[in-house]
């Protein structure tokens, strides 16, 4: 039976071998697969929308550039779909290492424990898809340096290295980085958007924050923000968020589509959408931005958009033309069902989204109640009865 140090021996050639492979003959044959999806080819997957009539362009997703923070459960899943779809350029960030236990993720390997999540996530995506170019930054951004770093990257990691990146991706875990994400953004007047997955695993959501349009992350921050808690002080020992890898991957697709849509300008964009796995709820929502937002910048920003000059949307005020007889000896009309529900006040007849009641119901303002109040007396104390027959007798 072989040997332990014989085993560990087979196993640093195998990588080895599986490693010149990659850099060799198997990048040869991707670099080959590559170039032979054309646009002329009716078989590319990049052609597929646009064939449909969904994108006018689908070409242009080459020509932007993305910046994800967080590479793990979420994040990394998600630089996996972009650069399946051909984004041209990808950032990446993060600081932590590949473990075991993050094998519960859809995207790194046995083989990449002990390496840094960016660098291991490179190789992979560069693996995948040659054409995209990716850059790696492992640094935590939270701190003071690496701040102003993560802040130039964005800030210059166009296609073009000077131009911003087109759009920035939050798929970390913890509200630090998020408010570091926030401020940044803000500051650059950058659209980013917020992703994260509930610490039971069975829940989720994503959120497009513009500046000064939406609400940014301080605009209405969580407890642990709004009342500078420091987060390293909650965690509890022995006690590890949950982790799955089905929840992670429907947030990091539902955060991949509505990207696309952003870039693609196709489909409606979610300023915020969420999943609830235990009853497969989807709610959505629109967030209005805080004026008396802590961040300076994003009180800017609202000015910023106050002072744009705003499109009036065209309604379009075009009705049927109603049926006409041209006989109708006794009257007969015909009268919706819902129109008696839909004239009355009562707090029923208001169209309030799934999920959601009023804490109140409005004062009822049905017809017999009008009527009722028709007889009231009048200054004189005569009643209406009494009046109308004073008119008859004029």
């Amino acid at each position: 039976m072989a040997s332990i140090e014989d085993l560990q021996s087979q196993v640093k050639e195998l990588k080895n071998e599986l490693l010149k492979y990659k850099s060799t003959g198997g990048r040869e044959r991707i670099e080959k697969m590559s170039a032979e999806v054309k646009d002329s080819n009716p078989y590319s997957r990049l052609m597929a929308l646009q064939r449909m009539g969904i994108v006018q362009d689908y070409e242009r997703i080459r020509d932007k550039s993305i910046a994800v923070v967080g590479i793990g459960g979420v994040g990394s899943v998600t630089a996996d779909m972009l650069t399946r779809c051909g984004v041209g350029k990808l950032i990446l960030f993060d600081y932590d290492k590949v473990e075991l236990a993050n094998m519960n993720r859809l995207f790194f390997t046995p083989d990449q424990a002990g390496l840094s999540k960016v660098d291991a996530a490179a190789r992979t995506l560069q693996f995948i898809n040659p054409d995209v170019k990716i850059i790696t930054n492992n640094y935590n951004i939270t701190t003071v340096d690496s701040f102003d770093h993560f802040l130039n990257a964005i800030q210059t990691g166009g296609l073009d290295d000077k131009s911003p990146v087109n759009l920035v991706l939050s798929c970390v875990d913890n509200f630090e980085a998020r408010m570091a994400i926030n401020t940044a953004c803000n500051e650059l007047n950058i659209n980013w958007f917020e992703s994260g997955v509930s610490e039971n695993a069975v829940s989720g959501h994503i959120q497009l924050l513009k500046p000064g349009e939406t609400a940014c992350f301080a605009c209405a921050p969580p407890l642990v923000v709004a009342d500078n808690i420091d987060e390293k002080t909650l965690k509890r020992e022995g006690v590890c968020a949950a982790s799955l890898p089905t929840t992670m991957g429907i947030v990091a697709g539902m955060l991949v589509q509505n990207t696309l849509k952003y870039l693609l300008n196709f489909g409606e964009v979610s300023d915020y959408l969420g999943y609830n796995a235990m009853i497969d709820f989807f709610p959505k929502m629109v967030l209005k931005p805080n004026t008396q937002c802590s961040d300076r910048y994003c009180q800017e920003r609202q000015k910023e958009f106050d002072a744009r000059p705003k499109v009036e949307a065209v309604i379009n005020t075009k009705t049927d033309d109603a049926v006409v007889h041209s006989d109708n000896f006794y009257g007969i009309e015909l009268v919706s069902e819902d129109e008696g529900a839909a004239s009355s006040g009562n707090s029923a007849s208001l169209n309030v989204g799934t999920g959601l009641k009023l804490a109140y119901d409005a004062p009822d303002t049905t017809t017999e109640n009008l009527a009722a109040d028709t007889t009231s007396t009048a200054d004189d104390g005569a009643s209406l009865e009494e009046l109308m027959a004073q008119m008859k007798s004029i």
